[in-house]
């Protein structure tokens, strides 16, 4: 069955996802990578929450909630972005809350998402754009047999600096 294993589920975005996806917006620490520059509203998130009810192919992205199978704790969340059925590839983009990271979540929902991407959605590659400086998620990618395709020069500002993001595909043969 896709989407789920023995420890997680990855679901819909559902209404009480308000106050988590709020925090993790807001979050400035979160925004070099996810290219925001300013807060959302509340009132913006419910909207975006409504309009998860359209597919992926219309809205050419889909965010899924990471949740513990067990009591449905959300732990994170994860990203199919710039989804392009005629080139049969999109990007992938993951959080795991701060409390619950380094306990293989991630890992977990990446292949969950792999696989139903690959294998339902019936694309031939995935991609991820990493900061350089992000070890641990170069080290995720790299785990779950992505491998990296180049390098994109002061990409992402920081500050008053500007750091590298790195290129990771995965592409079925």
């Amino acid at each position: 069955m896709y989407l789920q294993n023995e420890t997680l589920r990855l679901r819909a975005l559902e209404p009480e996802d308000l106050d988590i996806l709020y925090r993790w917006e807001n979050d400035p620490r979160l925004w070099t990578v996810s290219c925001a520059t300013e807060p959302y509203s509340r009132y913006i998130l419910k909207e975006y929450i409504a309009y998860s009810d359209k597919t992926i192919y219309e809205k050419k992205q889909l965010r899924l909630m990471i949740t513990l199978r067990q009591g449905g704790t959300v732990v994170g969340s994860i990203d199919l972005t710039d989804f392009d059925p005629f080139h049969m590839r999109a990007g992938v983009g993951i959080l795991i809350d701060e409390q619950y990271q380094r306990r293989g979540y991630a890992g977990q929902a990446l292949r969950l998402l792999t696989d139903y991407a690959l294998h339902f959605l019936k694309l031939k590659q995935l991609y991820a754009y990493v900061p350089s400086d992000n070890g641990a998620s170069r080290a995720l990618f790299i785990k779950n047999g992505f491998t990296q395709s180049g390098t994109l020069r002061s990409w992402l500002r920081e500050g008053d600096s500007f750091k590298d993001v790195e290129i990771y595909q995965l592409v079925e043969r």
